[in-house]
C-alpha cells in the first residue's frame, strides 16, 4: 500500500478512550426498555431480545470471558469516515482480552457472511488501516439479510470459523438486519451473538443513547470546506448563485450541520417544508424571494443548500413517491417490459389515484422519469439521482423571469449546480471520529465478551473530552418502529428527524434572516488533524447546540 505522509503522520495518532474502558469494566443495568412505538408488534417479532435494559460500562470488576472466542465483522451500506477505527477497536479490545481470540472481517457486506468470504485479521493489516478512511480493509455492500436461508448458511459458516459473535456495522437499515438476526440465533440458541454499531454520515441514526452516528462529524466538516471555499468563490466573482445538494435522503441533519458552520443565505430543511405544507413552488417563490432582494442591494450571488431527500419531504411528492413505490413492486414485470419511458409514464399515470396522477403529469419528463428508476435495496427511491439542485435553478430562473416583467426583479441571475456525496464518505475521519469510532469498536469488544446480544455500541456524553464519555450498550428494539416497505409492514430502526422544536434548527432560524440578505459567510477549511484541541477536536455544531 503505497501512503501519503498524512497516512503515516496519522498511523501514529493513538485514539482516545473513555475512561470506563481503559481498565477493567463493570457493566451496569438500567431499565426495561420497550420500543419507540407499535410495542406489542415489535415484541411479538423479538420475544427473544425485546425488553432488555439499557448498559452502562463503569471501572469496576468484569465478568467478561477471557474463553478463546473468534469474531466475525461485517461493514454494510454506504462508507462513512471511521469505520476502519471501529474495526482497529473491536481488534484491540478482544486481543486485550485474550490474545488467542481471531477475528474476521467478511468481504463485500453482508453478502460475505452468506458467501463465506472473508478475511482474518492481523496486526500487519490493522495497522495499515488505522486513523483512515474508507471501508477498503474489508469492502462493504449492501446485501439485505431477511431469508432464513442467509440466516442458515452464515451460521453455518461462523460455527466453522468458531465465530461466537458478529458485529454488524451499518446505518438503520443495517442494524435492523443485525436485530433480526440476534433474535433469529437467540432463538435457535445457536451460541452467536450479534452486536451492532451506529453507521451513517446522514446523521438519522440518533437517540437518547445515540448522540450521533458515526462518520458525521467528518462529512459535514469536508461538505463546510467546500461550501467555504464556493462562498469564498461567489463572493470574489459576485457573480453566480449556487444551488448545492447535501447528502441527507430521510432527514437533513448534514444540510442543517453545515448551514450553522458556513451561514449560507438559503438553507432547506425537508422536515420543516413538510411541517408547513409547502409545495415545490412555494419552496421555489422563497428562494426566489431572497435572490431578489440581494439584487436589490446589488448582490447577484449566493449559496442555497439542499437536502438530497427533499422531494419526498414536500407532501404532494411524498404521497405520489410512497404510491409509485406500491405500484412499482406490485407491478415490477409489467413495467419492466415497457420498453421507453413515456410508455412507463403512461402505464403508471394510469394506476394511480386521479389526484397523484394530475402531481405526476406535472412534472417535467425528466424528474418523473428519475421518479420510475429501480427502487434500492431497502425499496427506497433513490434521491441520490434525483437532479433536484437542477430542477430548483430552472424553476427559480422561470419564478425570475416573471418577477422581472412584473417589476419585482431588476438583477441578474446565473447559476451553478453542484451536488456533494461522495466526497465526504470516505474522508480520513476527524479527531472525533477516530476517537468516537475507536470507542465504539471497542464498547462492541466489552459487550461480545459480556456475552450480550441485540445490542448496539453506544458512546454519550461526546461534547466533553473523550475521557469523560459515557460507553455501553442499547437495545436495537429500543429503536424500532414498524414502516411500510416493498408494500408491507417490517420492523424497522425509526429514523430520527430534524427536531424543528430542537436547540439546532432553533439557531439555524434565529440568523436565517440576516444571513439570507446580507453576506455573513463562514469559511471552515479543512480538517485539522494536528493542533490546538480548540481547532481538532471540536465536535459538531449539532452536538454543541444540543447540549446547552
Amino acid at each position: 500500500m503505497i501512503k501519503s505522509p498524512l497516512q503515516i503522520a496519522r498511523e501514529s495518532y493513538s485514539p482516545k478512550l473513555p475512561k470506563a474502558l481503559n481498565g477493567s469494566v463493570k457493566l451496569v443495568d438500567g431499565k426495561n426498555t420497550e420500543s419507540v412505538a407499535d410495542q406489542d408488534d415489535i415484541k411479538k417479532l423479538f420475544p427473544n431480545t425485546y425488553g432488555m435494559p439499557v448498559i452502562t460500562f463503569e471501572e469496576g470488576e468484569s465478568s467478561a470471558t477471557t474463553e478463546a472466542i473468534g469474531v466475525g465483522l461485517i461493514l454494510s451500506g454506504g462508507q462513512a469516515p471511521g469505520g476502519h477505527n471501529v474495526i482497529s477497536g473491536i481488534y484491540d479490545g478482544l486481543k486485550k482480552l485474550n490474545p488467542a481470540n481471531k477475528v474476521y472481517g467478511f468481504l463485500g457486506g453482508p453478502g460475505g457472511l452468506v458467501d463465506n468470504d472473508y478475511l482474518e485479521l492481523t496486526d500487519e493489516i490493522i495497522n495499515h488501516y488505522r486513523n483512515t478512511g474508507g471501508f477498503d480493509i474489508i469492502g462493504s455492500g449492501r446485501t439485505k439479510l431477511e431469508e432464513t436461508a442467509q440466516f442458515d448458511q452464515g451460521l453455518e459458516n461462523c460455527k466453522a470459523l468458531g465465530i461466537k459473535a458478529l458485529v454488524i456495522i451499518g446505518g438503520d437499515d443495517s442494524n435492523t438486519n443485525a436485530c433480526v438476526l440476534a433474535e433469529y440465533y437467540k432463538q435457535k440458541d445457536s451460541g452467536v451473538q450479534v452486536i451492532g454499531c451506529p453507521k451513517t454520515i446522514d446523521g438519522d441514526l440518533k437517540n437518547e443513547m445515540i448522540e450521533t452516528s458515526f462518520g458525521f462529524d467528518t462529512a459535514c466538516k469536508v461538505y463546510s470546506e467546500l461550501i467555504g471555499n464556493i462562498q469564498r468563490d461567489a463572493n470574489s466573482a459576485k457573480k453566480y448563485w449556487h444551488f448545492i445538494k447535501l447528502m441527507g435522503r430521510s432527514a437533513s441533519h448534514i444540510g442543517l450541520e453545515c448551514a450553522l458552520q458556513t451561514q449560507p443565505n438559503v438553507t432547506i430543511i425537508s422536515e420543516e417544508v413538510e411541517a408547513k405544507n409547502m409545495s415545490l413552488d412555494q419552496v421555489v417563490e422563497d428562494i426566489a424571494q431572497v435572490v431578489a432582494k440581494r439584487a436589490a442591494k446589488g448582490e447577484n450571488f449566493g449559496t442555497v443548500l439542499i437536502p438530497e431527500g427533499l422531494v419526498e419531504f414536500i407532501p404532494a411528492m411524498k404521497k405520489l413517491i410512497a404510491e409509485l413505490n406500491d405500484l412499482l413492486a406490485e407491478n415490477e414485470k409489467e413495467v419492466n417490459t415497457l420498453e421507453t419511458n413515456s410508455e412507463k409514464r403512461g402505464y403508471l399515470t394510469a394506476k394511480l389515484s386521479a389526484e397523484m396522477a394530475e402531481v405526476f403529469k406535472s412534472l417535467p419528463n425528466g424528474i418523473a422519469n428519475q421518479l420510475m428508476l429501480d427502487r434500492d435495496p431497502h425499496g427506497n427511491v433513490q434521491v441520490s439521482l434525483i437532479e433536484t439542485e437542477k430542477l430548483l435553478i430552472d424553476m427559480v430562473k422561470a419564478k425570475l423571469k416573471k418577477m422581472k416583467k412584473a417589476g419585482e426583479y431588476t438583477g441578474k441571475f446565473s447559476s451553478q449546480g453542484h451536488f456533494f456525496g461522495y466526497e465526504g464518505r470516505c474522508a480520513a475521519p476527524s479527531n472525533f471520529d477516530a476517537d468516537y469510532c475507536y470507542s465504539l469498536g471497542y464498547t462492541a469488544s466489552v459487550l461480545i465478551a459480556e456475552g450480550k446480544t441485540g445490542y448496539m455500541a453506544s458512546v454519550r456524553n461526546l461534547t466533553k473530552p473523550a475521557d469523560q464519555w459515557l460507553a455501553g450498550g442499547v437495545p436495537v428494539t429500543m429503536m424500532m418502529n414498524m414502516e411500510k416497505r416493498h408494500g408491507h409492514m417490517k420492523p424497522v430502526i425509526q429514523k430520527a428527524l430534524v427536531l424543528l422544536d430542537g436547540a439546532p434548527f432553533k439557531a439555524l432560524v434565529a440568523k436565517r434572516e440576516d444571513w439570507a440578505e446580507n453576506t455573513k459567510y463562514v469559511y471552515p477549511g479543512p480538517i485539522q488533524y494536528f493542533g490546538p484541541t480548540e481547532v481538532c477536536d471540536l465536535p459538531t455544531k449539532t452536538l454543541i447546540e444540543e447540549s446547552k
